[in-house]
């Protein structure tokens, strides 16, 4: 048994979600914050047989898709910052990022 943990931009969180369950796949859901962007994340925890591990990654993979967002940057800590002008950078967001971790064991109750 395989435990599948993806981190998703909230942006795909309901569409992966849909298509995990067409798939009969079960999983919980957290709220999670990125620590680059700061902007809100869904993580995602599946347990399945490892047959199965290929198929949730290609669910996975077809339902979160990278995207280019601008972002403006923060003002750099220390030194004068009213003469810092902030210009938009553009950056790429979205995708997933995946860990797939063996299970010793596993209850349910």
């Amino acid at each position: 048994m395989k435990l599948v943990l993806a981190v998703v931009q909230d942006k795909d969180s309901q569409r992966l979600s849909s298509a995990l369950v067409e798939n009969n796949f079960r999983a919980t859901k957290l709220a999670s914050t990125g620590g680059f962007l700061k902007a809100g994340n869904t993580t995602f925890i599946i347990g399945t047989e490892d047959e199965k591990v290929d198929e949730v990654l290609e669910i996975i993979k077809d339902n979160c898709q990278h995207r280019e967002q601008l972002v403006a940057p923060v003002s750099p800590m220390g030194g004068n910052a009213d003469s810092y002008v902030p210009y938009p950078v553009e950056v790429e967001v979205g995708g997933a990022t995946v860990f797939v971790v063996p299970v010793e064991q596993f209850l349910q109750f």
